[in-house]
């Protein structure tokens, strides 16, 4: 007999997070990073901190943790998941797709699809995506009036959410809508590459003592490959550095022509057809994007037959292939090129191309051997571009470098790893040397993350800063910090007879600094400040200061030894004995004999630290 009650009041299904999980291990993913994500933000939001962010490296797999965290957050009983986007529509549908192709259960929803009135929000769930646009805003607000416990997920968060005109008294737009939006019972997670102007400009009171590192899959190859420390070691991938001025079209010719000789080898090698990417990223002009795209279209047209084929332009794609792969390889390279060059697609992507609904996905996802991006400030934020195997950037930069900004840039970021050799950036000098800075900059921002000591340093100089100086909450950032500290350990004898030869007689402070490294690890004495130390000493090992170690000051925190003023002033500078010194390194400890290291950079480095700390509960 049929039976109605049997059917109401359903329970929803509890296992959509282990199903997220399976769905990611059936196709290879080491699912144990997202997992950390999720369970740290299920603690902060057991403890009651709604508003935090969880940071990774620019295209590491955050998405996929997003989808994660929503099926958890919905298994857990919240009822409606924002996710937030930049104001790009080709972005919004391409994070969309991924969602609902994992088969999320309820199917994500395009906020245009749930603002007209026949539809009702009611007590159901409700996955909904919207762009960080005033007027998409306000519609969703309208449409969501009355439900109190929101979560909101903000991708790219350091984009358009923080409040830039903080110290003028008053809120900018899309800050103050995100906000409406909050309540005062919603719950705000950020997701970002980026996360200093998150940080520094106090958006949504987030707890940056509460940040979750979303650390890389083991496929990833990011700023460790791209951008190593340490310059002088040979790098995974091919460098190409451009003049740095002009930007000259026989420079995106030969690039061209190189994309085109890997493209060709890697097919030949594997047997069978793959698509390529590559991207040119040059400024933000849309009538630079118009040049480039003419002078791309001169050089395929060189390459096609029909009594136009260029004889100069064969015999140098001969030749690059001959340097690259010996003749017979070449004349192999040259002839799948020649057979191939017409499955090409050169896709412009730019704001006149998202007006005329130019499908961003034919680059993005290439469907074609021969794919070509090109574009500036829209494809430098949350685009993935999958088999990108090369990158032309002509960014002519006369300004500060703002670290956000460039390190979001890093396309090339990414599973790049089976075909890492192959890869080419093509970069004009100086500035693959700033972005180069901007990354050592952020990583040992992060380490001080990571160290334990709770809160970011953020670090800039005269070239290179962290954000825009309209982000920057200037009631509670203090600008002269200048150092950092590292995990707690325990001071033993050994260590405490490491420090006195260092100050004494012994000379080589950058072996002693690895030996700190050994004995206490990496949290206590990390690694990425040692190679940060080996790759920028003017003066020799007279650069480096080891101080001797002394009792944490009567006004610091006796048990976490910290201290928001931080440790090493002028006086422990000791000028007197260490006059060329940069790099000063100092243990203080307690009566407990529990230590930390401090490292204070003495240059034109600024280090930014936000001294305002949650409330643990």
């Amino acid at each position: 007999m049929f039976d109605i009650n049997k059917f109401k009041n359903i329970e929803p299904a509890k296992s959509r997070y282990e199903k997220q999980l399976e769905r990611l291990k059936q196709n290879d993913y080491d699912t144990s990073f997202v997992e950390v994500a999720v369970e740290g933000a299920l603690e902060n939001l057991n403890k009651s901190f709604n508003s935090f962010v969880i940071y990774g490296e620019p295209q590491s797999g955050k998405t996929e943790m997003m989808i994660c965290l929503t099926a958890k957050l919905l298994d857990e009983g919240r009822k409606v998941i924002i996710v937030l986007l930049n104001d790009n529509v080709e972005l919004l549908k391409q994070n969309l797709q991924r969602f609902k192709r994992s088969g999320i259960d309820p199917d994500p929803k395009n906020f245009t699809e749930i603002i007209d009135d026949t539809v009702e929000i009611g007590d159901n769930e409700w996955i909904i995506f919207c762009k960080k646009n005033a007027k998409d805003l306000r519609k969703l607000i309208e449409k969501l009036k009355g439900i109190s416990r929101k979560v909101v997920i903000d991708d790219e968060c350091d984009y358009a959410s923080p409040n830039t005109k903080k110290n003028q008294g008053l809120i900018s737009k899309i800050n103050a809508l995100i906000g409406d939006m909050l309540g005062s019972k919603g719950t705000y997670i950020g997701v970002t590459a980026t996360p200093a102007r998150l940080d520094l400009n106090n958006t949504f009171d987030n707890a940056n003592d509460r940040w979750i590192n979303f650390p890389p899959h083991r496929n990833y190859t990011g700023q460790n490959v791209f951008f190593p420390i340490i310059l002088e070691n040979e790098f995974e991938y091919k460098l190409n550095l451009l003049p740095d001025q002009g930007d000259y079209p026989k420079h995106l010719r030969k690039a061209l022509f190189s994309f085109f000789v890997n493209v060709a080898h890697l097919n030949l090698k594997e047997g069978q057809d793959k698509n390529y990417c590559m991207l040119v990223h040059t400024s933000g002009k849309r009538a630079d994007h118009t040049e480039d795209y003419k002078n791309i279209i001169k050089t395929i047209n060189a390459l096609k037959a029909g009594g136009t084929r260029k004889y100069e332009s064969v015999r140098k794609l001969w030749e690059m292939a001959r340097d690259r792969f010996t003749e017979d390889g070449a004349d192999q390279i040259v002839l799948y090129i020649l057979q191939n060059i017409s499955r090409n697609s050169i896709v412009v992507m730019n704001s006149n191309a998202d007006k005329k609904n130019v499908d961003y996905r034919a680059a993005t996802d290439p469907a074609v051997p021969f794919t070509v991006a090109i574009g500036g400030n829209i494809v430098s934020r949350g685009v993935t571009f999958e088999n990108l195997l090369s990158m032309f950037f002509t960014r002519d930069v006369r300004h500060k470098l703002q670290q956000d900004t460039y390190i979001q840039r890093a396309r090339m970021f990414g599973s790049r790893e089976l075909y890492i050799k192959y890869f080419e950036l093509s970069i004009p000098g100086q500035l693959f040397l700033d972005w180069h800075k901007c990354f050592v900059f952020h990583r040992l921002a992060l380490a001080s993350i990571n160290s334990g000591n709770g809160v970011p340093v953020w670090l800039g100089d005269n070239r290179v800063r962290p954000v825009s100086p309209s982000s920057i909450d200037r009631a509670t950032v203090t600008f002269d910090s200048g150092e950092m500290g590292f995990d707690m350990f325990d001071l033993n004898q050994a260590v405490g007879r490491l420090i006195d030869e260092a100050y004494g007689e012994r000379k080589d402070n950058l072996s002693v600094l690895k030996e700190l490294n050994q004995a206490l690890g990496n949290k206590a004495m990390p690694q990425y400040i040692i190679d940060y130390v080996q790759s920028f000493m003017p003066g020799g090992n007279e650069s480096i200061a080891i101080h001797k170690s002394a009792l944490v000051y009567s006004s610091a925190n006796q048990e976490t030894i910290e201290r928001a003023k931080g440790f090493i002033g002028t006086p422990q500078l000791e000028k007197g004995k260490f006059p060329n010194a940069m790099h000063h390194f100092k243990i203080f400890h307690n009566k407990e004999s529990r230590a930390r290291i401090f490292y204070r950079y003495v240059g034109n480095i600024t280090f930014l630290k936000n001294l305002r700390r949650s409330n643990e509960s």
